[in-house]
């Protein structure tokens, strides 16, 4: 599928690893191979036994390594019956050709994993909930015995099949278990090297990010402790935590005395989530853990991690200022939703902060222009949203760009201003060809990294996870696999291109390697060891030189080429749903109103942007796509959900929370002309300014008193210039707004009664001043003539 454009937007592969993935997913249980004769297939429902990998040594075969593998494990019966003769085998498959071989192997029918070993019994009889070690040893070559017959370099799916006898049944293969087995060189006499005439160029990223732990819906303060929605933050900054073992496994890969040539140091690059760091931070002064994450200011303890956050952190400091760093964007948002919701500050707190907190919480200088989002594909709308005034490289899987020429040259995108013409309804554009020396203004890059490969990385670890880039023929129940498969898995992938340079040049693709985990990993140390121990050891070996991050940003030398975005319907149906970018859409408005309106004053510690930055920042947390492809998905569900309702609930207080007093009772005003005095409120920490919006009836005119800031937690009297024309009892509205007109509070109604009696008076004022007039020219008039005035005759007689 094309890349849906409002603009012409064409991609460049800066680094292309592989060709498309595509893995053909097989039944669990298969027909027995010959080999077997004698047994049979049980249905897969019921199940009967389960088998698992416990260890497998050596997980890399060198020259210099055992030259006998040895698996061990369990076997454990899971159904409702006895099982008896349990036995099992070690089985080997032809080495991985191809890219999407490291995926397709581990489902292929077992009858093609065709070099078997011999059966070795577990148990004679294997009762219901019963569990049985078992170790299976088979040599890698042998010209008398039975062995693996792995006689060159590559990587090779192995499998451990388990035979049983349940009871009322006959003898079938009730489960196995499958993993790959990367072998640098073959061990013996004599030894065999692996080619190391075309090194393999490696760059790897090595993320630290968590889920979003800060409690939804609290404004910014500078006196109160920070809210966390549980403490199991502070479990995995401590020792034996996931983000201390993380960052341990960097930190001793890297050190001097391990990595003297600074090889693995040169390909590393930290991706590091600007939410755990703002977290982490906050952390260290002291925090709060709520007792229910709905409440958010509700009853709460004190966190336990303060020192493991002060401790983690200066050690985050210290390894990212010796090696490349980047940032992921903040929480690891959905960058669809985040283009879809279509707000300037939005996208900012997302795409364009991370950089800067990632810098001034670690002291260091990260790189700029480069965004790997946690989906690692794009759809058009976000490409186009990305465009700046540099060149950006977009971090994104390989099958989900199109190219038409082999994938080991350079491809380069231009991203144009959106055409005056309409998209077709198809959603398809086209892309201008590009020039020879395109303009860097307004481009964005691609840099590619191996599917298969990330799949396999992303199932590592006590949570694993099927990326949205995995094609839907690839994707299959890893809880299938024990962590220790996994892992061989993930070994067997990274090495693959370095050890199969004939294949990958016969695919079209090029010596080089992304190792791209997810940005949430949750590998632990063991499994992140390894994993650097592997890459540094094919350094060592010759296999492969590193390949810093730096110097593949920018626009790279050669031919570019136009080139599609293909977004998979996994990444829509991974991605954060309607209701919550609706939300997003709804709030971000009114945080900006609120957010002009607050007064900016040098002299208090709490500015508008402090205080209104963490609802911001709670939209982003719930588009965050942590956890949404892996077991914890219904949980990060209702977390974003409660984080959106939160930030509506605070938004609506703090609006609620500017208000005009209403004065109760009739306020009398002393004359038609005498000011309406009105008391407002301001509950908010942080200055407001106001205005003051008026619905009076006809009969009385009301002056607009203009903007009028009100001092933080405080009130102000408003004097408001009012001539009244009528006596009659008036009901006035009254209701404060923000400038661009927000309302404020609710609206107070207030009764108003008048000493003016209006045109009434007027008259009679009028009329006896004329009788008066009247009445008094008549007696000057008969003073003048010398005449009594008739009005005295009766008093002159007296």
């Amino acid at each position: 599928m094309a890349l849906r454009r409002v603009g012409a937007v064409t991609l460049t592969a800066l680094a292309v690893v592989l060709a498309p993935t595509s893995t053909v997913v097989a039944s669990a249980q298969e027909p027995v191979p010959p080999e077997s004769a004698g047994t049979q297939l049980v249905d897969e429902d019921p199940e009967f036994l389960e088998l698992h990998i416990d260890n497998v040594t050596p997980s890399t075969v060198t020259t210099t390594s055992d030259p006998i593998v040895t698996v061990t494990g369990s076997v454990k019966n899971i159904g409702d019956r006895t099982v008896r003769d349990v036995s099992v085998r070690l089985q080997r498959a032809p080495a991985v050709a191809s890219s999407e071989g490291l995926r397709t192997s581990l489902t292929l029918d077992q009858s093609r994993y065709d070099t078997v070993g011999m059966f070795d019994t577990v148990a004679g009889r294997l009762d219901e909930g019963q569990s049985k070690q078992f170790a299976l040893s088979l040599p890698l070559r042998s010209d008398t015995d039975l062995s693996l017959d792995i006689t060159e370099p590559g990587v090779y799916p192995l499998m451990v099949n388990v035979n049983g006898t349940p009871e009322y049944g006959g003898a079938a293969r009730l489960d196995d278990a499958r993993f790959l087995l990367p072998v640098f060189g073959v061990p013996g006499s004599p030894a065999v090297p692996p080619d190391i005439s075309s090194p393999v160029a490696v760059t790897m990223m090595w993320p630290l990010a968590d889920r979003p732990r800060l409690a939804a819906g609290v404004a910014g303060s500078v006196t109160e402790p920070v809210r966390l929605v549980d403490d199991d933050l502070a479990t995995s900054l401590d020792d034996g935590g996931r983000l201390d073992e993380l960052l341990g496994a960097a930190e001793f890969a890297t050190r001097e005395s391990v990595d003297r040539d600074h090889t693995l140091r040169d390909s590393l690059c930290l991706a590091v989530d600007p939410d755990l760091l703002i977290t982490v931070e906050n952390m260290t002064r002291g925090y709060l853990v709520v007792d229910d994450p709905s409440d958010p200011t509700g009853s709460a303890h004190e966190g336990a991690g303060k020192d493991a956050a002060s401790a983690w952190l200066e050690r985050a400091r210290t390894l990212a200022a010796t090696m490349c760093t980047t940032s992921v964007p903040f929480a690891q948002a959905d960058l669809s939703a985040i283009t879809e919701v279509g707000n300037a500050d939005l996208t900012a707190t997302a795409v364009d902060a991370p950089a800067d907190i990632v810098d001034n919480v670690l002291g260091v200088t990260s790189l700029r222009n480069f965004v790997w989002s946690d989906a690692g594909v794009l759809d058009d709308a976000t490409a186009q949203m990305l465009r700046g005034d540099d060149a950006t490289t977009a971090l994104v899987a390989a099958n989900s760009v199109d190219t038409t020429t082999p994938r080991d040259s350079a491809h380069v995108i231009e991203a144009t201003p959106p055409p005056a013409a309409p998209v077709p309804a198809n959603g398809e554009t086209t892309t201008p060809a590009a020039t020879e020396t395109p303009a860097a203004t307004g481009s964005v890059d691609a840099l590619l990294f191996d599917p298969s490969v990330g799949t396999a990385l992303a199932a590592m670890g006590t949570t694993p996870q099927t990326p949205s880039y995995t094609p839907q023929r690839a994707r299959y129940d890893l809880s299938d696999d024990s962590q220790t498969a996994r892992l061989q898995d993930a070994l067997g992938a990274v090495s693959w291109s370095a050890l199969e340079p004939e294949a990958a040049r016969a695919a079209g693709v090029p010596r080089s390697l992304m190792v791209v985990p997810p940005q949430l990993w949750t590998a632990g140390a063991d499994d992140a060891k390894t994993l650097l121990s592997t890459v540094s050891s094919l350094m060592r070996s010759g296999l492969a030189t590193p390949r810093p991050l730096p110097a593949l940003l920018g626009r790279q030398p050669g031919s570019p080429e136009v080139a599609s975005l293909d977004y998979p319907d996994q990444a829509a149906e991974d991605s954060v749903p309607a209701h919550i970018r609706d939300a997003a859409a709804t709030q971000m408005p009114r945080i900006e109103a609120l957010n002009a309106a607050l007064v900016d004053d040098p002299q208090a510690p709490l500015t508008p942007e402090r205080f209104t930055a963490p609802l911001r920042e709670d939209l982003v947390r719930s588009m965050s796509l942590a956890h949404r492809r892996d077991d914890e998905r219904r949980s990060a569900e209702e977390a974003s959900d409660t984080r959106a309702d939160e930030v509506a609930e605070t938004m609506d207080d703090m609006f609620g929370a500017v208000t005009v007093v209403s004065p109760g009772g009739v306020y009398t005003l002393a004359s038609e002309q005498s000011p309406l005095l009105l008391v407002a409120r301001n509950d908010l920490p942080v200055g407001i300014t106001v205005r003051l919006q008026v619905d009076a009836p006809s009969g009385m005119t009301i002056t607009d008193i203009g903007p009028t800031t009100l001092p933080p937690r405080g009130s102000r009297t408003l004097t408001v210039p009012t001539e009244a024309n009528d006596s009659r009892k008036l009901v006035v509205n009254f209701s404060l707004t923000t400038a661009d007109g927000q309302q404020l509070g609710e609206p107070t109604s207030v009764t108003v009664r008048s000493n003016a009696y209006g045109q009434a008076l007027a008259i009679l004022t009028a009329c006896a001043g004329a009788l008066l007039l009247f009445l008094a020219g008549r007696r000057l008039w008969h003073r003048f003539r010398g005449q009594p005035d008739p009005a005295d005759e009766g008093y002159e007689r007296s």
